[in-house]
């Protein structure tokens, strides 16, 4: 039987909704419709029944929220986008589009998981009242039991904002609640700096964890985006290089506590573009990835490692809609069979572990 894919982390918006998009300009290459219909073209392939003659299928994805304008704060229009897109996500889930949207009431059985914005930093009392309002949003409990998860995108924010006290108290609490939380990390364009603190902040939520208290699960997306651009002429020569070292050692400090996850994501973002017209070189991919996917499967191990596409973010460096889903697809292929793992550990990459950690069920 083809193994079923979960696509641990894609992005959805229409056209309508770009003006809310906090990253949104004239010149964004993501700035026009990036519907359900966007996304079945680009894992066309992929999209076939269980019975079919491939090695794999897609079964779905997991929604994470696209950093709407937004505070922590609820006054003026603090939540009021990021509640809208828990809305839209509501109605592809339902399969009640609204014209424009691009999406079908055949695509909701695509829709297994729903991660949006949640203000962490602001703390329970926050939270809750945050989580009571997207209960309202998503209107019927088959829709409000995938909503697995939260996501603040700290990648873009201030030093410290991870060691607020608010912060560790939300993290906390989402732990009692069985949601998980989304750790969004730039290594390369906002700096290691980012990672040492996620490592204290870890360090802070997990204390008294196994005395009690409510481990969240942590899932940390795109590898914490690594400097994949570093100067690379064999592998010895990147694995030597300052930066990979302290890398390697920040994840390996996050992987010591079993409640966290790492998604196999991101990576057209920091590897140099590729281009529409030409197919790429995957093992020459696979060789510049191997040093780094070789860290987070020897310090996670594969139970605690899931695939993700970035659609449509990996567009941009992974040479357009067309090809990119395909080809990302291609390179964790390669990356898994050097690896050497065995069917069951595939299976798992491919999707038994998103299902697992983000508590869903298909």
């Amino acid at each position: 039987m083809p193994i079923p894919i979960v696509d641990s982390h894609i992005h959805l918006f229409p056209e309508s909704h770009l003006p809310t998009l906090a990253w949104h300009g004239p010149n964004n290459p993501l700035g026009s419709q990036h519907s359900v219909d966007e996304y079945r073209a680009a894992a066309a392939a992929t999209l076939t029944s269980p019975d079919s003659a491939q090695d794999t299928y897609l079964r779905g994805f997991i929604f994470l929220e696209t950093d709407r304008i937004s505070t922590v704060e609820e006054s003026g229009a603090g939540w009021s986008h990021a509640l809208d897109e828990v809305s839209l996500l509501t109605r592809i889930a339902l399969g009640e589009p609204i014209a424009g949207e691009g999406h079908r009431d055949v695509d909701r059985h695509l829709c297994l998981g729903i991660v949006p914005w949640a203000p962490v930093p602001a703390g329970p009392a926050a939270l809750e009242k945050y989580l009571s309002l997207v209960k309202e949003r998503t209107r019927m409990e088959e829709v409000w039991r995938i909503v697995c998860g939260v996501r603040y995108l700290v990648q873009d924010k201030p030093s410290g904002v991870m060691l607020g006290q608010g912060f560790i108290d939300g993290l906390k609490y989402l732990g009692s609640r069985g949601l998980t939380f989304d750790l969004g990390v730039d290594a390369r364009q906002g700096g290691l700096w980012q990672l040492r603190e996620a490592v204290e902040m870890m360090e802070r939520i997990y204390k008294g964890a196994d005395d009690g208290g409510a481990a969240v699960t942590v899932i940390i997306n795109h590898l914490c985006k690594p400097n994949l651009r570093l100067p690379y002429s064999t592998p010895e020569s990147l694995t030597s290089h300052p930066e990979f070292l302290e890398w390697k050692s920040l994840v390996s400090a996050m992987a010591q506590y079993p409640a966290t996850h790492m998604k196999l994501s991101g990576g057209f973002s920091e590897l140099p573009p590729l281009a529409s017209t030409c197919d790429p070189d995957v093992a020459s991919l696979v060789d510049r990835l191997q040093p780094w996917t070789d860290v987070v499967f020897e310090v996670f191990g594969p139970e605690r490692v899931m695939f993700g596409s970035d659609w449509p973010v990996c567009n941009i460096g992974g040479g357009g809609n067309e090809v990119s889903w395909s080809r990302w697809k291609r390179v964790i292929e390669d990356v898994l069979e050097r690896r050497g793992l065995t069917e069951e550990q595939k299976k798992g990459v491919w999707g038994e572990v998103a299902v697992k950690a983000y508590g869903i069920k298909i």
